[in-house]
């Protein structure tokens, strides 16, 4: 049997302000940092040994991470790939969510934040929170950088790097993998196989870890958050 962890980001700063963040690096909060340090807490008390640990390229992710391996006491060196970065919210990023309500309307924000493949407009290249002005992304090819994302276009890049780099190995493996809301639910509609509908109804909490378990067959036998309180139902098990 192996296992495979994965953990949405701790609260972060955007995340607190309700602003669409997408790929604008901020960081976790007072409250993020203690969502990551009890999500450590509840891996350390599967007493899984982890063999590999991923997580997507921005800060509110990397330091769940570094964080999580804090408690576990374990310093292995981890991979980072943009390929799990979060959902590019195009235009609508760094704008409030609820005033985005008022002004559009619940349905279509909700149409923009959860639908399959409806991009929202195009993040403007000289935007400060565009990518490109980021100094976090300047080593990614120009080509790769979006200026905005559906769930599918998120969906894509995120199923094209875990089947080359993460999937063969998860069967000699236990690997937590420390992303965000939109990357995983990419995840979990392959693993799942969880259809268009049943994407757009599916909710990741912020610092609870999703423990998959594989059998010998590298074939999904099991799966549960390890925080009971803030689980959210995953349509399938």
């Amino acid at each position: 049997m192996s296992h495979l962890i994965l953990v949405r980001h701790g609260q972060s700063i955007w995340n607190l302000e309700k602003k669409f963040t997408g790929w604008v690096d901020v960081d976790l909060t007072e409250n993020g940092k203690l969502e990551a340090k009890k999500a450590g807490n509840l891996i350390r008390n599967q007493e899984i040994n982890i063999n590999l640990y991923y997580s997507s390229v921005q800060l509110r992710a990397k330091n769940t991470l570094k964080l999580i391996q804090e408690i576990l006491n374990d310093q292995k060196k981890s991979t980072e790939a943009w390929q799990l970065n979060e959902r590019h919210y195009g235009a609508l990023t760094g704008l409030n969510k609820d005033e985005m309500k008022a002004k559009l309307g619940e349905d279509k924000v909700h149409q923009f934040r959860r639908s399959w493949d409806l991009r929202p407009e195009p993040l403007n290249k000289n935007n400060p929170y565009h990518p490109n002005n980021i100094e976090t992304y300047r080593e990614i090819p120009m080509n790769k950088i979006p200026d905005t994302e559906s769930l599918k276009d998120t969906y894509e890049r995120v199923l094209e790097f875990y089947k080359k780099e993460i999937e063969n190995k998860i069967v000699k493996n236990n690997i937590l993998i420390s992303a965000h809301g939109n990357s995983i639910r990419a995840l979990c509609k392959y693993l799942f196989k969880l259809d268009n509908n049943q994407i757009s109804k599916l909710e990741i909490p912020t610092g609870n870890p999703l423990l998959i378990e594989f059998n010998n067959e590298n074939k999904i036998s099991g799966c549960k958050y390890l925080d009971k309180d803030r689980a959210k139902d995953l349509l399938v098990f």
